[in-house]
């Protein structure tokens, strides 16, 4: 069932807003296959098994454990936006009705080249993360789509001239 999962790469993605079980603790092993996944995420069950000292079964019921738990919520391709014709990046600041967090992002999930969501604290309430093919695609999701969405009081589109992907940074032992 999780092995299904990490072979075809679907992202679970985070816990929404039903019951989940207390995650369970992360003993050393459990943090060394993270750390090898996070490099790798498409290392061997053998792989992983014979870097961290273990079985074969063993490591894959870890991993499948750490699926299960949410600890391990997919594997992806780090993809360079660019390359992929996506040349148009932004970080934009929403200023939302209140209590609208969950009707908002379902919004926002649906919108092309939305990247990142994130519901913060400060001055402004989401921010997201959007790649389009060039800024008047850029300017028509700002102006046409979400400033359409009833919830949204106010945008702020902050242009990104350059990225760095820390993306495969290693776990700390501070698990």
């Amino acid at each position: 069932m999780a092995a299904e999962q990490m072979a075809d790469g679907r992202d679970q993605g985070p816990p929404g807003d039903e019951y989940q079980a207390p995650p369970r603790p992360l003993d050393a092993i459990d943090r060394d296959i993270l750390r090898i996944l996070q490099a790798d995420g498409r290392a061997s069950i053998r792989s992983v098994a014979d870097r961290v000292h273990v079985s074969r079964a063993n490591a894959y019921a870890r991993i499948n454990r750490l699926i299960e738990d949410g600890v391990i919520r997919g594997f992806s391709a780090r993809v360079n936006h660019e390359r992929a014709g996506q040349g148009a990046s932004a970080y934009i600041t929403l200023k939302i009705v209140q209590n609208s967090w969950r009707t908002v992002r379902e919004q926002l999930k649906a919108l092309p080249g939305a990247a990142h969501i994130a519901l913060v604290s400060g001055d402004f309430d989401v921010l997201l993360l959007v790649h389009t093919p060039d800024n008047r695609t850029l300017r028509e999701l700002v102006l046409t789509r979400l400033q359409a969405i009833p919830e949204v009081l106010s945008t702020r589109t902050l242009l990104v001239f350059e990225e760095t992907d820390l993306g495969r940074r290693p776990l700390t032992d501070d698990l």
